[in-house]
């Protein structure tokens, strides 16, 4: 666990008490704070009491008082509208924090880099803590992915943080210096929570915004708005900016060319690897997280051939493009994690013969820009409460069933890819939404996916959704 030993003695408000906010509690009391701890939902208050932590309701509390207020990044401090805790914060002038800034000013020596994304930053962040643990460097990976921030040990200098980093988390970590700051792509999501575009792009942009000399950041040229900034980043002194592409060469940087990893960050466009036959690893969109960790392994100096090794021996992540099964010629793929319409498009550009499971709670654009990919759909099997929204979209252009619950869809996609899918038919869970309607998270919906399938791999074909729930 984490040391804050930034806010020892200090009086601290902590809003949210999920596994981010429990664990921030944690770390807060045991460097010495005083903690004023609160949750809106009862069961989470009723763990944190069990956990023996103070409880307080948030009209008792004096902000003129407090020192800090740690809320979770799921909780709304500006848009659309302000939690009534964050409100009260900012008319007392109290910060709001998360819990990287925690980390911030936790005075650990050991060097922090950082990856976000709207799409990508999970694989590249599990990549890139493989790459460096496969290096024989102590490392800790965590962030928006796995543990949260605070159950990550302190390392020293020789240890490495390797953090996922949501908008929602750039936004509460005004002091965190990133040595390497990663920004893969920015395309429309979370919107109601920054207002617009510009807001989620300003959001993603604080990853640079106290970086200086000695510091590197690794910008993705591949779409308007990220090779925007790029432009603005290397305009100015300070900090190493190298770009990094899979469309269009990245001079100074490393790109992708012929399916062929090449390095130019010495000037000499040489080719490292190629990426054919990285099953774990397929599609462009992955092609951007292998060259995004290949360039932040070689800023913390791991050699070319350590890299290679690594991206070769990568495991791959759940719930991303995830090969659950294959019997009776089918492929089951378990993307839960794809709760946007961009994610679930890198996952039907890498298969032909898709049974498609889609549905759920939907975000802002939807399902909207998939169309090029409807010919490689044999079938959708809608899901969730879009379900009737995405049907009318899908309507004379994808075959389609609207199923409702995930076993019904998972078993109608099997019957259906038995019946006349062929070779290679592929069932895919790539649901292009948020899972908050059916599930607590995507990862609870990708393990329900995956033990619906090994039911059908046993032919259970009696337990039906009553007993499958």
């Amino acid at each position: 666990m984490i040391s804050c030993e930034g806010f020892t003695h200090k009086r601290v408000v902590v809003l949210g008490l999920g596994k981010s906010g429990l664990s921030a509690a944690r770390a807060l009391v045991l460097s010495g704070a005083q903690i004023y701890a609160w949750d809106d939902y009862e069961p989470s208050r009723d763990k944190a009491k069990n956990e023996g932590l103070k409880l307080c309701q948030l009209d008792r509390i004096n902000w003129g008082q407090m020192d800090a207020l740690v809320i979770s990044p799921g909780i709304a401090h500006t848009f659309p509208k302000s939690h009534i805790a964050a409100f009260q914060a900012k008319q007392a002038g109290v910060p709001i924090i998360g819990d990287v800034e925690l980390l911030a000013t936790s005075r650990t020596t050991a060097p922090q880099i950082a990856i976000t994304g709207t799409n990508g930053k999970s694989t590249t962040t599990a990549l890139l803590g493989h790459i460096v643990q496969q290096s024989g460097r102590e490392v800790e990976v965590g962030g928006n992915l796995g543990p949260s921030i605070c159950n990550m040990k302190m390392l020293d200098r020789h240890g490495l943080y390797v953090l996922e980093l949501s908008s929602y988390q750039l936004e509460l970590c005004p002091s965190s210096r990133f040595k390497v700051a990663v920004l893969l792509n920015i395309t429309p999501d979370h919107l109601d929570r920054h207002g617009d575009m510009d807001g989620y792009i300003l959001a993603k942009r604080n990853i640079f915004h106290n970086q200086g000399a000695g510091d590197v950041a690794i910008v993705s040229i591949d779409a308007e708005n990220t090779a925007k900034i790029f432009d603005e980043l290397d305009r100015k002194k300070g900090r190493k900016v190298i770009p990094i592409a899979t469309t269009c060469k990245a001079p100074g940087g490393v790109y992708i060319e012929d399916n062929n990893l090449i390095d130019d960050l010495n000037d000499e466009a040489k080719v490292v690897m190629s990426l054919d036959g990285l099953a774990n690893l397929p599609g462009l969109h992955n092609a951007q997280n292998i060259i995004a960790a290949y360039v932040a392994a070689r800023t913390v100096r791991v050699t070319v051939d350590d890299i290679v090794l690594a991206i070769q021996s990568f495991p791959g992540l759940a719930h991303r493009q995830e090969v659950v099964e294959n019997f009776d010629g089918i492929t089951f793929v378990n993307d839960s994690k794809a709760t946007n319409g961009e994610a679930t498009q890198k996952a039907l550009a890498c298969y032909d013969n898709i049974y498609w499971i889609v549905g759920g709670r939907a975000k802002e654009t939807g399902i909207l820009g998939l169309d090029d990919f409807y010919p490689r759909i044999r079938k959708a099997f809608l899901i969730g409460e879009c379900a009737n929204d995405f049907a009318a979209i899908l309507d004379g252009k994808v075959d389609l069933d609207i199923c409702g619950d995930l076993w019904t869809a998972t078993s109608a996609a099997r019957t259906a890819a038995l019946q006349d899918g062929g070779p290679n038919a592929v069932v895919l869970l790539s649901p292009a939404c948020a899972s908050f309607d059916q599930f607590a998270n995507f990862e609870e919906r990708g393990d329900t996916f995956k033990t619906y399938v090994d039911a059908l791999r046993h032919e259970h074909v009696g337990l039906g959704e009553g007993s499958m729930t």
